[in-house]
């Protein structure tokens, strides 16, 4: 090897482990959303979330009677909107769901009405969760019909996650509607501390894939789950993990093509 060659490869490798440091040190774009299930229905919360200075994203529940006004006054806040779609689960109490909820007996043109007109009873939605449902998300005539619903009327899809068997995500990926999955409930046990530890999860998530989702839910237990969100922000804000909307996690791109009610 003569001398130049000598002097010129030892820069150029540290050349390259320069630009690829530089490149590791450039902060990351960390985004999550914290969605706040069953608006509409239960007080507990309610007024924390929907007048705090998070930009939770509000999962209203239809056929209630406040659906119109918690939709409206999370809007009027700057809040995204979307549906908490009541689906059939393999436990639990019918009267969980309220009214009109998506069932397995369900025809797919009667799924199909019922999601319509869950959308009209929640103004400002933009895309749709499931409220419970783990039998009715197995079934591929029973989640096809919705999804082809939020095709029509571009809204995303959030897949709760109540069941690993779910259909959502390949029928979604079928016919190309956004869709991504829950990553953290935070209140499946009540008690602000678990909300906190639910809260440092979804962080950890968020900083290995550059992005993560919670659920948590106003109700009964709905001011135990504001307080550990609400005192969970310095954590997020010292990790640089910014709090969005869900439609903000799909890109900009895809919010121009989608997430536009028709």
């Amino acid at each position: 090897m003569n001398r130049c060659a000598a002097v010129l490869i030892p820069c150029l490798v540290l050349m390259f482990h320069s630009s690829a440091f530089a490149k590791e040190s450039q902060p990351k774009n960390l985004q999550a959303s914290i969605i706040i299930d069953d608006f509409g229905g239960g007080i507990g919360g309610v007024r924390d979330f929907l007048e705090g200075e998070i930009p939770i994203t509000a999962a209203v529940m239809p056929f209630t009677e406040n659906s119109i006004k918690h939709a409206e006054w999370a809007h009027k806040n700057g809040l995204e909107v979307m549906v908490h779609l009541p689906m059939e689960p393999k436990k639990g109490k019918r009267s969980w769901l309220g009214p009109k909820p998506i069932t397995v007996a369900l025809s797919p043109e009667e799924v199909r009405e019922r999601v319509l007109e869950a959308i009209e009873t929640v103004p400002y939605a933009v895309g749709l969760n499931n409220h419970m449902g783990s039998r009715a998300v197995e079934s591929e005539k029973v989640v096809r019909a919705i999804v082809e619903v939020a095709k029509e009327k571009n809204f995303y899809i959030i897949d709760s996650g109540t069941s690993s068997k779910s259909k959502f995500p390949e029928i979604a990926k079928e016919l190309g509607v956004p869709l991504l999955k829950r990553d953290v409930f935070l209140d499946d046990i009540s008690s602000s501390a678990h909300v906190r530890k639910q809260m440092r999860r979804l962080a950890k998530i968020t900083e290995y894939t550059g992005k993560g989702i919670a659920i948590g839910h106003v109700g009964a237990t709905g001011k135990i789950c504001s307080v550990g969100v609400f005192q969970s922000m310095d954590e997020f804000k010292e990790r640089k993990i910014k709090i969005v909307p869900v439609s903000k996690l799909f890109g900009s791109q895809m919010i121009e093509k989608n997430f536009i009610p028709k």
